[in-house]
């Protein structure tokens, strides 16, 4: 049987492995830090009104600049953004492959502080685009001074912050993001996913795009709006980046389908979003309990909790799976992480780590 290494695949990729978290789908599934809460009724009715109007047109070509879509983001969004401002594509792994096609690839670099997103070292190298890390400051945090000796020392076309930062849960200050701006004169690109998950005081990279065309500013429909079926990504940025992005996607890369169920989740924003507070109780009770029993959790700004004294991290994994729970074993030596599900599904966790005897956790 011919085997991947026989074939004349190109030669940085090579040895490499596509991302693999797993999808076993079990009772309480607390891995991939998706919204565990089902959508609204209210909202699938209106989803499901408007794709059946969307089939009516079905054979035609979808509106190639998704300029609905684009409106429904910019006011969500506010900050006195307007289509121009907005691109959107399946997912926001493929909006960083956008952007990565588009200011990074062959013969340029992307500077990132791991541990972080695990898919954007594999976005580079899909996009040809040589990776770069640095280290973080203790706690995981990034100051000011730490992003600014990182772009100096390896003067990175692209430079990434996940904000906050998966899988830690640790916020990216805006002084950070402004003083890593103007000591670049590459693309700073800000992961959002979980910033509705975030205190408001944190504020967002959003408040600082005026003036900055370098800045660029990713969200998902994934996380906070229940919708990571759907696979809708987002960006805001200078009208100029969004021109170039145009210059690399594929033509009609948005379906009609998407972006009626898009717009469709959109026009129900706060019913969508009602969720987010109680997810959020789940994420700080999760923190509390954990420490209780005598794991070392991270003060988390996202849906997720990072916890670590955990003595074999795979051997807690394997034992919750075979009970019905899956977690994230991310391979952090003493550490796991676990989504902020609801209050039953926390709870259920809760109880089966508990349940662990000493020597097992």
């Amino acid at each position: 049987m011919t085997s991947l290494s026989d074939l004349p695949i190109r030669d940085d990729l090579r040895g490499l492995t596509p991302y693999g978290a797993p999808q076993a789908h079990v009772r309480v599934e607390l891995n991939v830090n998706e919204n565990t809460h089902p959508v609204p009724q209210q909202v699938i009715a209106e989803i499901m009104s408007r794709i059946a109007q969307a089939l009516t047109t079905i054979n035609r070509y979808p509106d190639r600049e998704f300029t609905e879509l684009r409106a429904s983001l910019a006011q969500y969004l506010g900050h006195g953004l307007e289509i121009e401002n907005i691109w959107a594509a399946n997912g926001s792994n493929e909006v960083i492959q956008h952007v990565l096609q588009a200011f990074g690839g062959p013969g340029r670099s992307v500077l990132a502080f791991p541990p972080t997103y695990s898919m954007h070292p594999i976005i580079a190298a899909a996009t040809g685009t040589q990776w770069l890390t640095a280290e973080r400051d203790e706690g995981f945090y990034i100051s000011p001074e730490t992003a600014v000796a990182a772009i100096r020392a390896h003067t990175p076309d692209v430079t990434f912050f996940c904000a906050p930062n998966n899988p830690t849960g640790t916020p990216v200050s805006l002084e950070t993001i402004t003083a890593a701006y103007d000591a670049t004169k590459g693309i700073v690109f800000v992961d959002e996913a979980y910033v509705e998950f975030a205190p408001t005081s944190h504020g967002t990279a959003l408040s600082l795009l005026q003036g900055r065309p370098r800045l660029i500013v990713s969200r998902t429909m994934s996380k906070a709006f229940a919708f990571a079926g759907a696979r809708v990504g987002y960006l805001a940025a200078d009208p100029a980046v969004v021109d170039a992005l145009r210059l690399v996607r594929l033509p009609y890369h948005l379906s009609a389908l998407t972006q009626a169920a898009a717009i469709g989740a959109l026009a129900h924003t706060p019913a969508m979003l009602a969720m987010v507070d109680d997810i959020k109780t789940q994420r700080d009770r999760l923190v509390h309990e954990l420490a209780v029993l005598g794991f070392t959790p991270y003060e988390s700004s996202a849906n997720f909790v990072l916890f670590g004294n955990v003595a074999d991290p795979h051997a807690v994994f394997e034992k919750l799976l075979s009970q019905g729970i899956i977690i994230r074993d991310i391979w952090m030596p003493h550490h796991l992480r676990v989504t902020a599900g609801t209050q039953a599904e926390t709870t259920e966790f809760l109880t089966a780590i508990a349940a662990l005897d000493a020597a097992q956790r």
